[in-house]
Protein backbone atom coordinates (compact mmCIF):
# COMPACT_ATOMS: atom_id res chain seq x y z
CA UNK A 1 0.00 0.00 0.00
CA UNK A 2 1.72 3.05 -0.94
CA UNK A 3 0.57 6.28 0.32
CA UNK A 4 1.99 9.91 -1.59
CA UNK A 5 1.05 12.97 0.56
CA UNK A 6 0.80 16.41 -1.71
CA UNK A 7 1.04 19.83 -1.16
CA UNK A 8 0.17 22.68 -4.07
CA UNK A 9 2.33 25.12 -2.93
CA UNK A 10 2.49 28.72 -4.59
CA UNK A 11 5.55 31.04 -2.58
CA UNK A 12 5.64 28.66 0.19
CA UNK A 13 9.43 29.08 0.79
CA UNK A 14 9.34 29.92 4.66
CA UNK A 15 6.90 27.67 5.74
CA UNK A 16 7.59 24.93 3.52
CA UNK A 17 10.14 23.22 5.49
CA UNK A 18 8.34 23.62 8.57
CA UNK A 19 5.59 21.85 7.10
CA UNK A 20 7.36 18.97 5.04
CA UNK A 21 9.50 18.31 8.99
CA UNK A 22 5.88 17.32 10.25
CA UNK A 23 5.14 14.35 7.50
CA UNK A 24 5.36 11.00 8.77
CA UNK A 25 7.86 8.58 7.76
CA UNK A 26 5.81 5.25 9.09
CA UNK A 27 1.85 4.76 9.64
CA UNK A 28 0.19 1.74 10.26
CA UNK A 29 -1.19 0.17 7.12
CA UNK A 30 1.30 1.67 4.81
CA UNK A 31 4.34 0.18 3.07
CA UNK A 32 5.65 3.31 1.17
CA UNK A 33 5.65 6.98 1.44
CA UNK A 34 6.24 9.68 -0.76
CA UNK A 35 5.75 13.06 -0.44
CA UNK A 36 4.99 15.51 -3.68
CA UNK A 37 4.33 19.35 -4.25
CA UNK A 38 2.31 21.21 -6.53
CA UNK A 39 4.70 24.11 -7.45
CA UNK A 40 2.18 26.86 -8.51
CA UNK A 41 4.45 29.62 -10.18
CA UNK A 42 6.06 30.40 -7.23
CA UNK A 43 8.73 33.38 -7.69
CA UNK A 44 10.27 32.29 -4.23
CA UNK A 45 12.53 29.45 -3.58
CA UNK A 46 10.07 26.93 -3.12
CA UNK A 47 11.37 24.35 -5.29
CA UNK A 48 14.88 24.59 -3.71
CA UNK A 49 13.75 24.35 -0.34
CA UNK A 50 11.61 21.14 -1.90
CA UNK A 51 14.34 19.60 -3.20
CA UNK A 52 17.04 20.09 -0.57
CA UNK A 53 14.85 18.56 1.93
CA UNK A 54 14.08 15.25 -0.09
CA UNK A 55 10.58 15.45 -1.89
CA UNK A 56 10.47 12.44 -3.58
CA UNK A 57 8.06 14.44 -6.48
CA UNK A 58 7.65 17.53 -7.81
CA UNK A 59 4.66 19.33 -10.37
CA UNK A 60 6.24 22.70 -12.02
CA UNK A 61 3.90 25.15 -13.54
CA UNK A 62 5.49 28.09 -15.35
CA UNK A 63 2.50 30.74 -13.76
CA UNK A 64 -0.15 30.87 -11.03
CA UNK A 65 -3.22 28.77 -12.53
CA UNK A 66 -4.99 28.70 -8.89
CA UNK A 67 -5.74 26.18 -6.06
CA UNK A 68 -7.90 24.22 -8.65
CA UNK A 69 -5.82 23.14 -11.24
CA UNK A 70 -2.86 22.89 -8.74
CA UNK A 71 -4.78 20.35 -6.62
CA UNK A 72 -5.78 18.22 -10.37
CA UNK A 73 -2.85 18.28 -11.02
CA UNK A 74 -1.31 16.87 -7.99
CA UNK A 75 -3.54 14.03 -8.16
CA UNK A 76 -2.29 13.43 -11.30
CA UNK A 77 1.12 13.31 -10.37
CA UNK A 78 0.25 10.78 -7.44
CA UNK A 79 -1.56 8.06 -10.04
CA UNK A 80 1.29 8.49 -12.16
CA UNK A 81 3.61 7.91 -9.65
CA UNK A 82 1.23 4.42 -8.29
CA UNK A 83 0.14 6.12 -5.15
CA UNK A 84 -3.19 4.09 -3.72
CA UNK A 85 -3.81 6.76 -1.34
CA UNK A 86 -3.61 10.35 -1.89
CA UNK A 87 -4.04 12.93 1.01
CA UNK A 88 -4.16 16.75 0.68
CA UNK A 89 -2.79 19.15 2.94
CA UNK A 90 -0.94 22.33 3.03
CA UNK A 91 2.02 23.68 2.66
CA UNK A 92 1.57 26.49 5.24
CA UNK A 93 1.19 23.68 8.22
CA UNK A 94 -1.92 24.65 9.18
CA UNK A 95 -3.04 20.76 9.66
CA UNK A 96 -1.50 18.72 12.07
CA UNK A 97 0.16 16.23 10.22
CA UNK A 98 -0.19 13.54 13.11
CA UNK A 99 -3.94 13.14 12.05
CA UNK A 100 -2.62 11.75 8.61
CA UNK A 101 -3.53 8.44 10.33
CA UNK A 102 -7.15 9.04 11.79
CA UNK A 103 -7.49 10.81 8.27
CA UNK A 104 -6.55 7.67 6.24
CA UNK A 105 -8.03 4.99 8.63
CA UNK A 106 -11.37 4.99 7.21
CA UNK A 107 -9.74 4.06 4.02
CA UNK A 108 -8.09 1.30 5.59
CA UNK A 109 -10.79 -0.11 7.09
CA UNK A 110 -12.90 0.08 3.92
CA UNK A 111 -15.46 2.45 5.22
CA UNK A 112 -14.67 5.01 2.79
CA UNK A 113 -13.54 6.19 -0.70
CA UNK A 114 -12.53 9.77 0.88
CA UNK A 115 -12.45 11.10 3.98
CA UNK A 116 -12.48 14.90 5.26
CA UNK A 117 -10.51 16.62 8.44
CA UNK A 118 -13.12 18.14 9.55
CA UNK A 119 -11.25 20.83 11.84
CA UNK A 120 -12.16 22.84 15.70
CA UNK A 121 -13.39 25.85 13.67
CA UNK A 122 -15.01 27.24 16.76
CA UNK A 123 -12.04 26.98 18.84
CA UNK A 124 -9.31 28.17 16.10
CA UNK A 125 -7.94 31.27 17.28
CA UNK A 126 -7.21 33.14 14.24
CA UNK A 127 -10.28 32.50 12.70
CA UNK A 128 -12.50 35.49 13.05
CA UNK A 129 -16.03 35.40 14.13
CA UNK A 130 -17.08 36.36 10.66
CA UNK A 131 -14.64 33.65 9.34
CA UNK A 132 -16.51 31.53 11.31
CA UNK A 133 -20.06 31.63 10.96
CA UNK A 134 -19.30 31.89 7.32
CA UNK A 135 -17.76 28.67 7.27
CA UNK A 136 -20.25 26.77 9.23
CA UNK A 137 -22.70 28.57 6.89
CA UNK A 138 -20.81 26.86 3.73
CA UNK A 139 -20.54 23.93 5.00
CA UNK A 140 -24.23 23.66 5.73
CA UNK A 141 -24.88 25.00 2.01
CA UNK A 142 -22.84 21.72 0.90
CA UNK A 143 -24.27 19.48 2.81
CA UNK A 144 -27.74 20.51 1.59
CA UNK A 145 -26.13 21.14 -2.29
CA UNK A 146 -24.59 17.22 -1.52
CA UNK A 147 -26.99 15.45 0.26
CA UNK A 148 -23.60 14.56 2.72
CA UNK A 149 -22.76 14.92 6.50
CA UNK A 150 -19.41 16.64 6.28
CA UNK A 151 -19.21 19.73 8.99
CA UNK A 152 -16.29 21.16 7.20
CA UNK A 153 -16.40 20.89 3.65
CA UNK A 154 -13.57 23.95 3.46
CA UNK A 155 -10.82 22.10 4.85
CA UNK A 156 -8.32 21.18 2.63
CA UNK A 157 -6.89 18.68 4.85
CA UNK A 158 -8.79 15.08 2.75
CA UNK A 159 -7.62 11.61 1.66
CA UNK A 160 -8.53 9.92 -0.95
CA UNK A 161 -8.41 6.36 -2.88
CA UNK A 162 -6.59 5.79 -5.81
CA UNK A 163 -9.93 5.10 -7.37
CA UNK A 164 -11.51 8.23 -6.21
CA UNK A 165 -8.71 10.46 -7.53
CA UNK A 166 -9.41 8.93 -11.01
CA UNK A 167 -13.06 9.80 -10.63
CA UNK A 168 -12.81 13.48 -9.18
CA UNK A 169 -13.20 16.71 -11.97
CA UNK A 170 -13.11 20.08 -10.67
CA UNK A 171 -14.14 23.02 -13.29
CA UNK A 172 -13.73 26.16 -10.97
CA UNK A 173 -10.60 27.72 -10.98
CA UNK A 174 -11.10 28.91 -7.30
CA UNK A 175 -10.65 26.29 -4.99
CA UNK A 176 -11.53 22.17 -4.86
CA UNK A 177 -12.79 21.93 -1.59
CA UNK A 178 -16.75 22.38 -2.28
CA UNK A 179 -16.94 21.11 -5.76
CA UNK A 180 -15.30 18.07 -4.92
CA UNK A 181 -17.64 17.21 -1.71
CA UNK A 182 -20.66 18.02 -3.85
CA UNK A 183 -19.11 15.81 -6.96
CA UNK A 184 -18.56 12.94 -4.04
CA UNK A 185 -21.92 13.39 -2.56
CA UNK A 186 -24.04 13.33 -5.86
CA UNK A 187 -21.78 10.27 -7.57
CA UNK A 188 -22.53 7.75 -4.56
CA UNK A 189 -18.75 7.93 -3.47
CA UNK A 190 -18.40 6.89 0.37
CA UNK A 191 -17.25 10.38 1.83
CA UNK A 192 -17.30 10.80 5.88
CA UNK A 193 -15.02 12.75 7.55
CA UNK A 194 -12.73 12.46 11.11
CA UNK A 195 -12.00 15.58 13.94
CA UNK A 196 -8.45 16.75 13.10
CA UNK A 197 -6.37 19.64 15.23
CA UNK A 198 -4.71 22.86 13.64
CA UNK A 199 -1.81 24.40 14.17
CA UNK A 200 -1.05 27.78 15.04
CA UNK A 201 -0.80 30.27 11.94
CA UNK A 202 2.41 30.83 10.09
CA UNK A 203 0.86 33.53 7.72
CA UNK A 204 -2.51 35.09 6.65
CA UNK A 205 -4.99 32.64 4.11
CA UNK A 206 -4.43 33.79 0.98
CA UNK A 207 -7.61 31.75 -0.33
CA UNK A 208 -9.95 33.98 2.34
CA UNK A 209 -9.01 37.85 0.84
CA UNK A 210 -11.57 39.37 1.69
CA UNK A 211 -15.23 38.23 3.23
CA UNK A 212 -17.68 39.22 0.56
CA UNK A 213 -15.43 38.08 -2.25
CA UNK A 214 -14.83 34.64 -0.74
CA UNK A 215 -18.91 34.65 -0.03
CA UNK A 216 -19.56 35.36 -4.25
CA UNK A 217 -17.01 33.09 -5.16
CA UNK A 218 -18.57 29.96 -2.78
CA UNK A 219 -22.54 30.60 -3.71
CA UNK A 220 -21.20 30.66 -7.19
CA UNK A 221 -18.99 27.03 -6.74
CA UNK A 222 -21.60 25.50 -5.01
CA UNK A 223 -24.30 26.29 -7.39
CA UNK A 224 -22.88 25.52 -10.05
CA UNK A 225 -21.70 22.20 -9.15
CA UNK A 226 -25.53 21.54 -7.86
CA UNK A 227 -26.99 22.43 -11.52
CA UNK A 228 -24.49 20.55 -12.97
CA UNK A 229 -25.24 17.34 -11.06
CA UNK A 230 -28.69 17.89 -10.36
CA UNK A 231 -29.91 20.58 -13.31
CA UNK A 232 -33.68 19.04 -13.83
CA UNK A 233 -34.29 19.07 -9.50
CA UNK A 234 -32.29 22.70 -9.80
CA UNK A 235 -34.38 24.15 -12.91
CA UNK A 236 -37.75 22.58 -11.66
CA UNK A 237 -37.19 24.66 -8.51
CA UNK A 238 -36.10 27.74 -10.26
CA UNK A 239 -39.20 27.78 -12.85
CA UNK A 240 -41.77 26.99 -9.66
CA UNK A 241 -41.33 30.92 -8.53
CA UNK A 242 -42.53 32.49 -12.13
CA UNK A 243 -44.99 29.94 -12.58
CA UNK A 244 -47.15 29.79 -9.52
CA UNK A 245 -47.27 33.66 -9.71
CA UNK A 246 -48.50 33.42 -12.88
CA UNK A 247 -50.76 30.89 -12.10
CA UNK A 248 -52.21 32.74 -9.30
CA UNK A 249 -52.41 36.22 -10.94
CA UNK A 250 -54.38 34.04 -13.89
CA UNK A 251 -56.55 32.84 -11.08
CA UNK A 252 -57.48 36.43 -10.32
CA UNK A 253 -57.82 36.95 -13.60
CA UNK A 254 -60.52 34.50 -14.08
CA UNK A 255 -62.19 35.92 -11.08
CA UNK A 256 -62.71 39.20 -12.46
CA UNK A 257 -63.52 37.60 -15.78
CA UNK A 258 -66.44 35.77 -14.18
CA UNK A 259 -67.88 37.85 -12.17
CA UNK A 260 -67.07 41.56 -13.79
CA UNK A 261 -66.90 40.63 -17.13
CA UNK A 262 -62.84 40.85 -17.22
CA UNK A 263 -63.18 44.96 -18.47
CA UNK A 264 -60.07 46.33 -17.34
CA UNK A 265 -57.44 43.25 -16.04
CA UNK A 266 -56.12 42.47 -19.62
CA UNK A 267 -52.74 43.42 -18.46
CA UNK A 268 -52.92 40.79 -15.81
CA UNK A 269 -53.61 38.38 -18.54
CA UNK A 270 -50.89 39.16 -20.20
CA UNK A 271 -48.46 39.15 -17.39
CA UNK A 272 -49.89 35.73 -16.01
CA UNK A 273 -48.92 34.09 -19.46
CA UNK A 274 -45.56 35.48 -19.59
CA UNK A 275 -44.85 34.01 -16.21
CA UNK A 276 -46.16 31.16 -17.23
CA UNK A 277 -44.25 30.66 -20.40
CA UNK A 278 -40.93 31.54 -18.29
CA UNK A 279 -41.82 28.84 -16.04
CA UNK A 280 -42.30 26.54 -19.26
CA UNK A 281 -39.25 27.33 -20.95
CA UNK A 282 -37.11 27.40 -17.20
CA UNK A 283 -38.49 23.63 -16.77
CA UNK A 284 -37.53 22.50 -20.22
CA UNK A 285 -34.10 24.41 -19.72
CA UNK A 286 -33.82 21.57 -16.61
CA UNK A 287 -35.17 18.81 -18.93
CA UNK A 288 -32.29 19.21 -21.55
CA UNK A 289 -29.72 20.12 -18.97
CA UNK A 290 -30.89 16.61 -17.50
CA UNK A 291 -29.98 15.02 -21.05
CA UNK A 292 -26.69 16.82 -21.17
CA UNK A 293 -26.06 15.83 -17.36
CA UNK A 294 -26.51 12.17 -18.78
CA UNK A 295 -23.89 12.25 -21.50
CA UNK A 296 -21.60 14.11 -18.42
CA UNK A 297 -21.79 10.80 -16.69
CA UNK A 298 -21.13 8.65 -19.59
CA UNK A 299 -18.11 11.21 -21.07
CA UNK A 300 -17.13 10.94 -16.61
CA UNK A 301 -17.16 7.08 -16.89
CA UNK A 302 -15.33 6.81 -20.25
CA UNK A 303 -12.42 9.56 -19.14
CA UNK A 304 -12.61 7.11 -15.76
CA UNK A 305 -11.62 4.29 -18.03
CA UNK A 306 -9.27 5.95 -20.11
CA UNK A 307 -7.11 7.37 -17.28
CA UNK A 308 -7.39 3.86 -15.47
CA UNK A 309 -5.54 2.50 -18.38
CA UNK A 310 -3.01 4.88 -18.65
CA UNK A 311 -2.02 4.78 -15.49
CA UNK A 312 -1.81 1.34 -15.67
CA UNK A 313 0.29 1.13 -18.82
CA UNK A 314 2.79 3.57 -17.54
CA UNK A 315 3.01 1.41 -14.27
CA UNK A 316 3.71 -1.81 -16.84
CA UNK A 317 6.35 0.60 -18.48
CA UNK A 318 8.20 1.39 -15.45
CA UNK A 319 8.33 -2.35 -13.34
CA UNK A 320 9.43 -3.13 -17.52
CA UNK A 321 12.22 -0.68 -17.28
CA UNK A 322 12.98 -1.56 -13.69
CA UNK A 323 13.47 -5.48 -14.64
CA UNK A 324 15.35 -4.32 -17.73
CA UNK A 325 18.12 -2.60 -15.55
CA UNK A 326 18.59 -5.17 -12.97
CA UNK A 327 18.71 -7.29 -15.81
CA UNK A 328 21.75 -5.29 -17.31
CA UNK A 329 23.22 -4.84 -13.74
CA UNK A 330 23.71 -8.55 -12.93
CA UNK A 331 24.92 -9.15 -16.12
CA UNK A 332 27.36 -6.58 -15.99
CA UNK A 333 28.13 -8.47 -12.60
CA UNK A 334 28.71 -11.43 -13.81
CA UNK A 335 30.99 -10.30 -16.64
Amino acid sequence: MKLIIQMPCYNEADTLEAALNDLPEYLEGIDEIEYLIINDGSCDATVEVARKWGVHHIVNFSQNKGLARGFMAGLDGCLRNGADIIVNTDADNQYCAEDIQQLIQPILDGQADMVVGARPIDDTEHFSYMKKKLQHLGSWAVRLASNTDIPDAPSGFRAMTRDTAMRINVVNDYTYTLETIVQAGREKIAVTSVPVHTNPQLRPSRLFNGVWAYVKKSIVIILRAYIMYQPLKAFTYISLLPTVIGVGIGVRFLYFLFSQGGTGHIQSLILACTLIIIGFLTFMIGLVSDLMASNRRILADTQYHVRRMEYELEEKIGKNDGQAVQSGEKSGRCQ
